[in-house]
């Protein structure tokens, strides 16, 4: 009777993996490359494990397999227009999968994972870029609304005066007429008064 298959699978190995080769390249041990970068006068080594950088890097899986043979214990690598931050931060990604970097440096990391071909890298920035984009518009639009909200807090106080001053005005006109009688005799009547004669006597010839 053929027993099931089962799956035994680790969820935290592939992070202990990363782990562990992390702590071998800073320890130097197993390193079988060293990566030179150079920018404006200003030069680095980096000691590595083809392994990984091939893992995660186009750019160095082409590099490993096309070399024609070892030059001695290490391979070396020059990379050329590449400032040693950016390829200290590259490296510790590629061993970690996270950095911690400047706003402003967020664009140098995406120039140099497309120089290298590292999707994930890339893929990394792309998503945080557009994060960073959406808070700026985000703040834009809360600003924006503030701006609105102030505006109308400030023409609304000009609006009620102008109604409270039309509504004090009706009242004293209902209470107080322009041209008011003096008395109820002075009113205007239709009936005709006794001393005024309604048709003028015809003189005598």
């Amino acid at each position: 009777m053929e027993s099931n298959a089962v799956l035994l699978e680790s969820k935290s190995s592939p992070i202990n993996l990363l782990n562990e080769m992390h702590q071998l390249r800073l320890l130097g041990h197993l390193c079988d490359v060293t990566v030179s970068v150079e920018y404006q006068g200003v030069r680095a080594e980096f000691v590595a494990h083809k392994a990984v950088l091939a893992a995660t890097s186009k750019f160095f899986k082409e590099v490993f397999l096309n070399e024609k043979g070892m030059d001695g214990p290490r391979t070396n690598v020059f990379l050329n227009e590449v400032q040693v931050a950016d390829f200290a931060s590259f490296l510790e990604f590629v061993y970690t999968a996270k950095v911690e970097v400047e706003e402003d440096r967020v664009q140098r990391m995406l120039e140099i994972a497309e120089k290298l071909k590292c999707l994930d890298l890339s893929e990394t920035c792309f998503q945080l870029k557009k994060q960073m984009l959406e808070s700026v518009l985000l703040e834009l639009q809360n600003f924006s609304e503030s701006q609105n909200s102030e505006e109308e807090s400030s023409t609304q106080p000009s609006i009620l005066l102008e109604s409270n001053a039309a509504a004090v005005a009706e009242a004293d006109q209902a209470d107080c007429p322009l041209d008011p009688p003096d008395s109820p005799a002075d009113r205007p009547s239709n009936r005709v008064s006794p001393e005024v004669p309604a048709t003028k006597p015809k003189e005598k010839t």
